[in-house]
């Protein structure tokens, strides 16, 4: 795996630490790698959502 430098506020910081803390992730690197794969998996869907809409907007004004 490849290191990813990134800052964060401490109040941020210390959400994370409390989820690690909690039991939700073993370690910070699993929650932010976690967090990265949501933020991926919604911008794969957001992407779909928009070309589908166009679709239809073209399928109802173009023909």
């Amino acid at each position: 795996m490849e290191a990813v430098p990134a800052k964060m506020t401490k109040k941020l910081l210390g959400e994370l630490d409390r989820m690690v803390e909690e039991g939700w992730y073993a370690s910070r690197s699993e929650a932010v790698r976690d967090a990265a794969r949501e933020l991926i998996e919604k911008r794969k869907l957001d992407r779909l959502e928009s070309a589908i809409d166009e679709d239809i907007k073209w399928g109802l004004h173009e023909h």
